[in-house]
């Protein structure tokens, strides 16, 4: 039912935006990716139709070195070798298309391979597993925002975003909202950005100080992780 797939997204959501954190959408993307790591290197690499997937996708370089540090080595084994016999068959294919050499009037042909090469580049099975879910959460904190009194409180109380994600809530609640709603919205999501990451700003400023022989005897106040939270902030790095 509609209720109970909202529930499903309500839930993770929700617990995003109880956590202590710099950006509750890192949180949120963050739990998914780890599920996506750990379902590819769980039982689904031996079914047919995932390993048909991931043969077709490949991984990102992000992702293959955590799916490398989950420490199945056979399972990692097994769907490198399929994947590399994968693209092997592909670019032979590929490269049995003959490609017309530059002439005096006309350009290179660019080799097919080249194509399939930069398709593969962009692909990976463990970022697309996570984005279509990902879609989903940020629909359903424009929603509540709307919708639920005591999640729009704690959106209001949070500490912010990073950027790429202010940039993301924005854009969405333009293209979902209306009149005054999107108004509030923006204006809301843009306070909440800015004084956050005004915040952490000024706590690195004050950790910088602190290696100055003048500020030795002054507190740290919150700089001493102020490095960590300024990457959450500025790279989503968390």
């Amino acid at each position: 039912s509609i209720k109970m797939k909202e529930k499903i997204y309500t839930i993770p959501v929700n617990d995003a935006f109880d956590k202590d954190c710099e950006c509750p959408l890192c949180a949120m993307y963050q739990e998914l990716e780890n599920n996506a790591v750990e379902y590819t290197m769980g039982p689904s690499y031996m079914e047919d139709d995932i390993r048909a997937e991931t043969d077709k996708m490949g991984f990102c370089r992000k992702h293959l070195k955590k799916i490398y540090a989950v420490e199945n080595r056979l399972g990692f084994a097994l769907v490198m070798k399929t994947h590399m016999d994968k693209v092997i068959n592909e670019i032979e294919k590929r490269n049995e298309q003959p490609v017309k050499a530059k002439t005096l009037f006309k350009k290179a042909e660019t080799p097919s391979a080249c194509d399939y090469i930069k398709e593969l580049g962009q692909s990976c099975f463990v970022c697309n597993r996570i984005q279509n879910t990902f879609e989903r959460y940020v629909d359903t904190v424009l929603h509540l925002y709307q919708s639920d009194a005591a999640f729009k409180e704690k959106y209001l109380h949070s500490k912010g975003f990073c950027t790429a994600h202010y940039g993301m809530l924005i854009e969405r609640g333009a293209q979902k909202f209306s009149g005054s709603t999107a108004e509030n919205f923006r204006v809301d999501t843009d306070r909440l950005y800015l004084e956050n990451m005004k915040r952490v700003r000024d706590d690195v400023a004050w950790f910088i100080n602190k290696f100055d022989h003048k500020y030795a005897d002054e507190p740290w106040k919150n700089a001493k992780d102020s490095l960590t939270r300024a990457m959450t902030k500025d790279n989503s790095i968390l």
